[in-house]
């Protein structure tokens, strides 16, 4: 559709502007756990161990999954290999499959199957992919939830280069909430179920309920 020919357009030439101050470094604000981990388990490692296939599950990580096999697979030199590397520290906010069909029903109208969703996704262009990938990772800091849960207000630098912000809404539970740079669309909350992933590990990652956006769209 015309909307969805726009909103793909505007993603992706935002996206080209924002790579050119794409970069590795460290957040600006948030600091790793006082107790440092050690391990060097990747979040690739994590991210296959369930067989890398499709299924009817929307709380797992098969198309995020997917989208970095597919960045890698187009652009081996891409930043995104970092995921690949478990003595490099970083913090990823990774969508769950009903993110993404969140995404790909704003942007087309529908949704679909995990493979269809997909391929709405990979439908945006490898470049724009990337882009949206390296927003949702912060490099040079393992941020626990519990690190996450003390950072109210925190601007965390992603390796895309713009920001996200850690609004925190109950610290005891926790209930955390990512601020991304689309302004009209809802912030994707972190899992209470998806938490901590790999952890012990200098790579984490926490699960999240929409895609982060590093545009208004």
């Amino acid at each position: 559709s015309g909307s969805m020919t726009m909103s793909i357009r505007r993603i992706a030439i935002a996206a080209a502007g924002l790579a050119l101050t794409a970069g590795v470094s460290a957040p600006s604000a948030a600091s790793a756990s006082s107790s440092a981990p050690t391990g060097t388990r990747s979040l690739a490692e994590v991210l296959l161990a369930d067989g890398n296939q499709f299924d009817s599950n929307s709380a797992d990580f098969d198309i995020v999954t997917e989208a970095v096999l597919a960045v890698l697979a187009a652009k081996p030199a891409s930043p995104v290999k970092v995921l690949t590397d478990g003595s490099v520290p970083l913090t990823a906010f990774i969508p769950d499959d009903k993110a993404f069909r969140i995404l790909a029903i704003s942007l087309t109208g529908s949704g679909g199957t995990e493979q269809e969703v997909f391929g709405k996704v990979a439908g945006l262009g490898i470049d724009t992919v990337e882009q949206v990938l390296l927003y949702h990772v912060v490099p040079g800091a393992t941020i626990t939830s519990r690190a996450a849960a003390r950072a109210d207000g925190a601007a965390l630098t992603t390796a895309l280069g713009p920001t996200i912000t850690v609004d925190v809404l109950n610290r005891h539970v926790p209930v955390i909430k990512l601020i991304d740079k689309d302004r009209d669309a809802a912030n994707p909350m972190i899992s209470r179920a998806a938490l901590n992933i790999n952890k012990g590990n200098v790579q984490i990652a926490h699960g999240i309920s929409r895609v982060l956006r590093p545009v208004n769209l």
